[in-house]
């Protein structure tokens, strides 16, 4: 029988010879993962002296750096729980730890109540025998994850060992993981699925490195990876980076973001941004526009759509010899992907991540949560008949008008992105008789002349009930500003009630500041 993953990184050192790294924009810190394994040893030993046990919360509410992955690696050699808070989303101090029955909460900013993570270094470089070797039972719980997905206040939902092992299992068949790799990923480590990659390294021998995203594009080329864990807008980013680099290559050439444009320059460009190492690259979290999925494939990085939620973890992935361009790729072993007669999407999981949140609205539970494992999506879909899964949209987004007809905005809200003007967007119809877009302009000031043109292209590809006859041009979206959450998906909810006047105002394009 094949060692689980959370047990083997919990009870036995790493295959030597590999680091992981934490990169920033003032520079990078290495350590070997044998190093790493030793030290969170010594950090668990020294946080069972402190009275933390199996099954006690760790908090963690820091940016990312070598300390929060100590404490999480040191948590699973304690059978302890992590609980890790986004910074900004929360506020440090004696509530927080009362609210999620922390036994201590570390971080990085001064707070009654709480330890500062600055002491882990300290206590992690401790030496002394290391904790026994420990067991997880797959319907374990490890962390506590936080998800409001992109309205309302965070859920919390616990996360069990199995799904955590089944979800790398899987990626592990699909990608091969090996020696010659070294996956990059910069999203906040309190989202689980970051940590998976520095258990992937653990447990299959491999490097991983580790950055913000303020650092990640200046961090890329420095830090040569082969693999690139991002979200969409991300790449998006980062494709407007090559597009301006390739143009200085050959400005005398047609524009290299078309598809018959100078692939040469194309190709540097991407190697100069993101290095010249990248097998693949991965994405996920929020759909992804086909146009920047060609664009990658186009210049030499294939990209790899997935799909999953965090109360089910990884469901479908493209991957290397199972691709389908639109499609978020095969179902996953251990998922089973089920269809209501309006095309909502359920998923069964062999190794549910949990059966209900453990801090949400009364009711929160029962409406997402099934009998049997059984999770309900709120997406849209289908299953072609080669297996590949297909989401079309929300089931929230679909918009019923007063005569009777159904408009899903997801594919609106991608052809209105499709331009330079428009960063990212949002439709609604307060009144149910037109489609307002709220946007957000890809530069400040804002392009209003672009944004119109861009706006009447979309409008003339569409149906006459599908057409935007108002749009709002908002401030850029951030995640500071709270009109994006942390893997940069708008917050449909906030910006509804920001800008509901103007959204509510008689149907003419406005600017909102």
């Amino acid at each position: 029988m094949i060692e689980p993953v959370i047990d083997h990184i919990a009870s036995r050192p790493p295959e030597p010879g590999h680091r992981i790294t934490f990169t920033r924009l003032d520079g990078s810190r290495s350590l070997d993962l044998v190093d790493l394994y030793e030290a969170a040893g010594n950090l668990a030993r020294e946080l069972g002296g402190l009275g933390i046990g199996a099954g006690d919360r760790i908090g963690i509410l820091a940016r990312n750096r070598v300390e929060w992955v100590l404490l999480d690696l040191a948590a699973l050699r304690l059978k302890a729980v992590t609980a890790g808070f986004e910074p900004g989303k929360f506020e440090p101090g004696p509530a927080l730890c009362r609210r999620y029955d922390l036994a201590v909460l570390f971080t990085d900013l001064a707070a009654a109540g709480t330890r500062p993570i600055d002491e882990v270094a300290g206590l992690a470089g401790r030496p002394g025998a290391p904790p026994p070797p420990v067991r997880w039972r797959p319907d374990d719980e490890t962390t506590i994850k936080f998800t409001s997905g992109s309205t309302g206040e965070p859920k919390g939902l616990a996360a069990t060992a199995g799904s955590i092992d089944a979800s790398l299992c899987a990626v592990q068949e699909m990608f091969d993981h090996g020696r010659a790799d070294d996956l990059f990923c910069f999203l906040p480590l309190s989202l689980l699925q970051q940590r998976y990659w520095i258990y992937s390294a653990l447990r299959f021998g491999h490097d991983v490195t580790i950055s913000t995203y303020e650092a990640a594009l200046p961090a890329l080329r420095r830090a040569r990876p082969t693999v690139v864990m991002g979200v969409p807008a991300f790449y998006e980013t980062a494709k407007k980076h090559i597009e301006s680099l390739a143009r200085r290559r050959a400005p005398d050439r047609r524009d290299p973001d078309r598809r018959d444009g100078d692939p040469g320059a194309l190709r540097e460009a991407a190697r100069e941004v993101f290095g010249d190492r990248v097998r693949y690259l991965w994405t996920g979290s929020a759909p992804a526009r086909p146009a920047m999925l060609r664009f990658f494939h186009d210049a030499g990085l294939p990209i790899y759509e997935g799909y999953g939620l965090n109360e089910t973890c990884i469901v479908a992935k493209n991957h290397p010899g199972a691709h389908r361009e639109g499609s978020v790729g095969r179902v996953l072993p251990g998922k089973k992907v089920m269809f209501d007669e309006d095309g909502l999407i359920s998923i069964h999981s062999d190794h549910p991540v949990n059966r209900g949140y453990a801090y949400a609205p009364p009711g929160e539970s029962a409406r997402v949560f099934r009998a049997g494992g059984v999770v309900r999506t709120g997406d849209l879909g289908y299953l072609d008949d080669d297996g590949f899964l297909f989401i079309t949209g929300r089931a929230d987004d679909v918009i019923v008008l007063d005569n009777g007809k159904k408009v899903i905005v997801r594919p609106i809200e991608e052809r209105l992105r499709a331009g330079a003007a428009i960063e990212e967007c949002v439709v609604f119809c307060p009144a149910q008789t037109h489609l307002v877009a709220v946007v957000s302009p890809a530069r400040e000031p804002a392009d209003e002349a672009a944004i119109a043109e861009q706006v009447a292209r979309a409008n003339a590809a569409l149906g006459p009930d599908e057409q935007i006859a108002k749009v709002v041009v908002a401030g850029r979206f951030s995640v500071e500003d709270g009109t994006l959450t942390s893997q940069f998906k708008p917050r449909r909810q906030e910006i509804f009630e920001r800008y509901r006047a103007q959204l509510t105002a008689p149907a003419r394009q406005e600017v909102a500041s």
